[in-house]
């Protein structure tokens, strides 16, 4: 499979640049410094500045998750996908709901570069009571399950997840399958539109591989502190 690729994780810390623009987003990634080996590049900043800022991003040495959730008919996520590689992004994130077809298009379009495949299992900000509403069989838990175990067959390179279900992805998938987990929160932060939250120690003990951080870094009066801490935080978990 091709999760089982030599990956290097780096600090294992991703920055969302959850911010209106490109002079925001350099500013933000400036007072980081080095704190952080991942940038994500989401909706928001993706629709404003295009995919110029992918490639000042990595013009600039940093590493990049892009996450679009591409969610489409196979022949277009693939279309689209060869264009993400282009750019240089070494992680992009397709949505599991897609199905199977649409992932394995997904991945064979990467074949040949470094880019690797994330499957968005389900969104951090749903809990079980949201499912009915999208016709979807829950509870949450298995359902993150059951689609981590789709990404898988399909040759996906890992899945976004919550750090709730973290642990049971980990002991379903082969080893090398990335786990990459947002919503990650100190203990008394705010959480937002979050449901599915966790301490970036407690993502990594219950097996992610990388955590996505955004606005506890975006909001901070020091982000390159915050970042710091969270990577330390990331590294005394796996001792």
């Amino acid at each position: 499979m091709s999760a089982a690729m030599s990956f290097d994780p780096g600090n294992r810390l991703i920055v969302a640049l959850d911010v209106p623009d490109l002079t925001a987003a350099r500013a933000l990634v400036g007072r980081i410094g080095g704190a952080a080996s991942w940038v994500k590049i989401g909706l928001e900043l993706f629709i404003a500045a295009g995919p110029d800022v992918v490639t000042w991003m990595r013009a600039s040495g940093h590493r990049v998750m892009l996450d679009l959730k591409l969610h489409d008919i196979p022949e277009t996520v693939a279309r689209a996908m060869r264009q993400a590689t282009r750019l240089g992004a070494e992680l992009i994130t397709v949505h599991a709901s897609g199905g199977r077809r649409m992932l394995g298009a997904a991945v064979s379009a990467t074949t040949g570069t470094a880019a690797r495949v994330l499957a968005v299992t389900v969104l951090t900000s749903m809990v079980d009571d949201d499912l009915d509403d999208i016709g979807a069989r829950g509870p949450v838990a298995e359902l993150v399950l059951r689609r981590a175990a789709l990404a898988a067959a399909a040759g996906c390179h890992g899945v976004v997840a919550s750090a709730q279900e973290a642990a049971a992805i980990r002991a379903a998938v082969p080893p090398g399958f990335l786990i990459v987990t947002p919503g990650i929160r100190a203990s008394g932060d705010a959480v937002g539109d979050q449901r599915r939250v966790a301490t970036a120690s407690e993502a990594r003990r219950n097996g992610a591989d990388l955590i996505v951080v955004g606005r506890p870094i975006r909001d901070a009066a020091e982000p390159a502190a915050v970042a710091a801490a969270l990577a330390a935080e990331l590294i005394g978990a796996a001792s």
